[in-house]
């Protein structure tokens, strides 16, 4: 991808999440033009130990995600993950007079190891990887959401929801997955970070771990919040037995 299109700047990340009973925990590489970073959000839930970190280091090794491996070697948190398959959505969209691509993968199984000082874990969960990139509009702002559960007969459910980007009335990155197949739904409503209003049912969301980051390069500004937490109600008209994952709501002028 070239530097420009149409007077718009490539932006491309990847983005994975673990959501698991224990923890939950989230990493990042990001670039938006020449400028890089990785970031990382990890959550005990039952320690109730909360811990972040940004690094702005190019070349920086602290996160790396090669193939199906998430590696984080960073201040007080190690952790080797390995993710495992399932069926992912992929769209192009119409991004400002440019494109955006992405392709999402959610509720595939996620297992390794998470260590913090003086506790070591050997999880087993499930979770999301999104890679994108694109020329995005110089101001793009949007809510996400990502997250997985059973339904109320026991079926594995997985979603990935957005108001912003990517999200034509069709074609969109909207997905809902159920016992693994993915479908698309109508575009949804974010209630701030609190819930989610879709066609015949709504999520709402109860936050356990904030993160706030912001970011003034002059040029390029972001606003960026992101909560873990538990979700309940109806997705694509089956009723949430139990359901983890994130909003993330994110304002850039890049």
């Amino acid at each position: 991808m070239r530097l420009f299109d149409n007077g718009q700047l490539r932006k491309r990340w990847r983005y994975v999440g673990l959501f698991a009973e224990e923890l939950m925990l989230c990493a990042a590489r990001a670039e938006v033009g020449p400028l890089t970073q990785s970031f990382w959000i990890f959550w005990d839930r039952g320690g109730r130990r909360h811990s972040a970190h940004t690094a702005l280091r190019p070349g920086s090794r602290e996160v790396r995600m090669e193939g199906p491996a998430l590696e984080i070697d960073g201040p007080d948190l190690r952790a080797s993950l390995r993710l495992g398959e399932c069926t992912p959505i992929e769209t192009t969209c119409p991004s400002g007079k440019s494109w955006a691509w992405t392709r999402k993968r959610v509720g595939m199984p996620v297992e390794g190891t998470v260590e913090v000082p003086g506790k070591r874990w050997r999880v087993s969960g499930r979770g999301v990887d999104d890679e994108s990139a694109g020329f995005h509009q110089h101001h793009t702002s949007w809510l996400w959401s990502a997250g997985v559960g059973s339904a109320s007969d026991g079926r594995p459910v997985a979603w990935n929801l957005v108001e912003g980007i990517n999200d034509p009335p069709t074609g969109s990155e909207r997905a809902i997955w159920i016992d693994g197949e993915p479908h698309e739904p109508p575009p949804v409503r974010f209630r701030g970070m609190e819930g989610i209003e879709l066609d015949g049912g709504a999520l709402a969301f109860a936050s356990e771990a904030t993160h706030a980051n912001d970011e003034n390069y002059l040029l390029i500004r972001s606003r960026y919040r992101h909560r873990f937490g538990r979700f309940s109600g109806s997705l694509g008209g089956v009723e949430l037995a139990q359901g983890l994952g994130v909003m993330e709501e994110h304002d850039a002028h890049w």
